[in-house]
């Protein structure tokens, strides 16, 4: 049984609250967490992101979901997470339905130019749908270097407590980029 694309429709979660239930059990069936946590996840979706995206088929059946989220440091783009096909519907271009419907959203109604994601074991299917391999993003922003300046420093090495030595040198402050993290996930983007 394949459902031709004139039977599904991708629909904002925020708008179709019906759903939200149904969509905990759907993705907590993938990835499981504590239906509060996911609820709360889930009800944080609006227009501007996070914006929780559903595809439905004609008889109103919840058949899939996606979750996309803003990326602070890029902001022509957005993370796209959460990406889920209910497991009795798998292997009938459902997924590849519901990203290419996730693309045309993100291009046409919030005006992105690319999407990144990150994936374990799905990235054939990525690169299939245009998806290029690329360095991990975060989706928190980059660390805030702060570097603290006395007023008068030669006042604060005059004053001493009692004999308590002084703190050690602060560490080197070392950019992201220059570490070698290692994630057991693969990061890719495409251009809109």
């Amino acid at each position: 049984m394949t459902c031709s694309e004139i039977d599904l429709k991708v629909l904002p979660l925020h708008k179709h609250s019906q759903y939200l239930e149904a969509c905990v059990d759907m993705i907590n069936e993938e990835w499981p967490r504590s239906k509060t946590a996911r609820m709360m996840s889930l009800t944080a979706s609006c227009d501007n992101l996070p914006t929780s995206l559903i595809l439905i088929n004609n008889k109103m059946n919840l058949l899939g979901h996606a979750k996309l989220t803003r990326l602070p440091n890029i902001p022509n783009s957005c993370f796209v997470e959460t990406v889920v096909i209910t497991k009795h519907m798998r292997g009938k271009k459902l997924g590849t339905f519901l990203m290419r419907k996730v693309e045309c959203y993100c291009k046409n109604f919030l005006h992105l130019k690319m999407l990144h994601l990150s994936t374990k074991g799905q990235e054939e299917f990525y690169s299939k749908l245009g998806y290029e391999i690329c360095p991990p993003v975060s989706t928190y922003g980059n660390p805030v270097s702060i570097v603290i300046k006395p007023d008068k420093p030669d006042k604060m090495k005059k004053e001493t407590c009692g004999n308590i030595p002084p703190p050690p040198p602060l560490p080197k402050l070392q950019s992201v980029a220059s570490t070698n993290i290692k994630s057991s996930k693969t990061f890719m983007f495409k251009y809109l």
